[in-house]
């Protein structure tokens, strides 16, 4: 992870140097002194390239004066616009435009401590790389920055910001890193023993087994993963972050991880099947954000529950056609075992309820295509049967810039999923199937305050963006940790 500290404001005499300009300002502060040391250099430089300090825009400029390298001026648009989401891009931008340096200083002078905080986060968050698996990429092609030096008058002030980002940032490396790793070394198993690495933050971590689960009743959940080799696990994770006897009920977050999907049977078409990989995001992010909480000490009381499967086809394999017993007591008749998903989060949901009484459930999957179809890569899709817990989702997408979209639920839905043999099937017509798979997940909540995010489209990035390398993004982390920050904390 890129290290980050914070110095006394000087004007640096080498090395590679960030300045930061917004809307309708000139160079002031230590980049004023910083360009009159160099001869006025930068201000022309400036002038020439009809720079405006816009946001997102950025200069780069080459040693303006003896000892100094690069130097860029990144833009914030206007001062009265500034939000921690535009300071975090502002941060991955100019991590983007000084990866060739080893190291970086940049003059934040002009900022509190929180705003100079979250760009550092931007930074951080940007300098993510997953090369575990290189071995013959050349010392020159791979980025080098590996710390920054943010210059701010208030030390303390601005250490004391960034420690809980910071947290916040190891939480989001944790999720990248699952979400990427192959399915031949991320299995249930494997994911399980990383989650239990986690009681090193304080958690509380408890693995199930096959005959663990199997001796609950989990028979929606053990459907899915009888065609694998590979057993399955469910993760339950529990922080108690108000230190004392619990007098409020915890907040609760359930991830569906499927670590491989090939559809079971009901088998997907080849290509694109290696994406399936991160059908485990959901849990990714839930594993994450427990982390996160841990890390930052949150002063809340909080369980995270995954279930890790894979779901193949084999002689073993759930079949269409199938019917189930889900921990619930409800029978499921699959009539497609790549509708295996909500299966999963059926048995998760009802077992957080009666196992832990909480004041809400928030579940996390990557569950249909449909989604994609419906919003793009540019938001999640949100189904939900509280309006409370719906706007304060909504509020916390749009403060961490992980959006979603509040879509229906309704009884004509719900009738859909009828079976002839059973209680339900697991899935109806292909016309509005990401609401349908939403419904099914609805007869396992029992009343109890509950939102659904289908996160399929947001999970995984097939360009850079300014706080996202390509690749996995841990969308739903920062979401659901503001969303703790905002409204259950204290």
């Amino acid at each position: 992870m890129l290290d980050v500290a914070f110095s006394k404001p000087v004007p640096p005499k080498a090395g590679a140097v960030a300045l930061l300009l917004a809307e309708e300002e000139q160079l002031a502060g230590v980049a004023a002194a910083l360009d009159q040391a160099a001869g006025g250099a930068i201000a022309r430089a400036l002038e020439v390239a009809g720079f405006k300090g816009h946001k997102g825009k950025n200069i780069m400029l080459y040693a303006p004066a003896p000892g100094l390298g690069r130097v860029v001026v990144q833009g914030l648009g206007k001062r009265a616009d500034l939000s921690a989401l535009t300071l975090e891009e502002a941060g991955g931008s100019i991590a983007t435009a000084l990866s060739a340096e080893p190291q970086a200083v940049i003059l934040a002078d002009s900022l509190g401590a929180q705003d100079a905080a979250h760009l550092a986060l931007g930074a951080v968050l940007r300098s993510y790389r997953f090369d575990r698996y290189r071995t013959k990429e050349k010392a020159e092609d791979k980025p080098k920055l590996a710390a920054i030096s943010l210059q701010v008058p208030e030390l303390t002030k601005a250490r004391a910001a960034f420690a809980p980002l910071k947290a916040t940032a190891e939480g989001i490396f944790l999720t990248r890193d699952l979400v990427t790793e192959p399915a031949n070394i991320l299995t249930p198993a494997e994911m399980a023993e990383r989650c239990k690495k986690l009681t090193a933050l304080g958690l509380k971590v408890e693995v199930l087994g096959p005959k663990e689960l199997a001796k609950l009743g989990f028979g929606a959940m053990l459907g899915v993963s009888q065609g694998s080799v590979q057993e399955p696990r469910m993760v339950v994770m529990q922080w108690n972050g108000t230190g004392a006897r619990r007098t409020k009920k915890p907040v609760c977050f359930v991830g569906k991880g499927v670590t491989f999907d090939t559809g079971g049977i009901s088998i997907k078409p080849a290509a694109g099947m290696e994406d399936m990989k991160w059908d485990m995001a959901g849990a990714g992010a839930v594993v994450g954000l427990m982390a996160t909480l841990a890390g930052r000490k949150a002063k809340v009381d909080a369980v995270g529950i995954v279930g890790l499967v894979e779901n193949m086809p084999s002689g073993t394999a759930q079949r269409p056609g199938d019917v189930v017993t889900s921990y619930s007591g409800q029978t499921i008749e699959v009539l497609n075992t790549d509708a295996e998903g909500r299966l999963v989060l059926a048995d998760l949901l009802w077992y957080a309820q009666e196992k832990f009484d909480p004041a809400f459930m928030v579940n996390l999957a990557t569950l249909t295509g449909a989604i994609i179809v419906a919003l793009g890569q540019e938001h999640g899709g949100m189904f939900s049967n509280d309006d409370d817990l719906s706007q304060k989702l909504l509020a916390a997408g749009l403060t961490t810039g992980e959006k979603l979209w509040r879509m229906p639920l309704g009884d004509a839905y719900d009738r859909s999923l009828k079976s002839d043999i059973a209680d339900m099937k697991n899935i109806a017509g292909r016309y509005g199937s990401a609401v349908v798979a939403a419904q099914f997940i609805q007869r396992f909540v029992n009343g109890k305050p509950w939102a659904h995010l289908d996160i399929a489209g947001m999970v995984w990035s097939s360009k850079d963006a300014p706080c996202v390398p390509k690749g996995a993004t841990a969308y739903g982390l920062r979401l659901l940790d503001r969303l703790v920050r905002d409204h259950y904390e204290g």
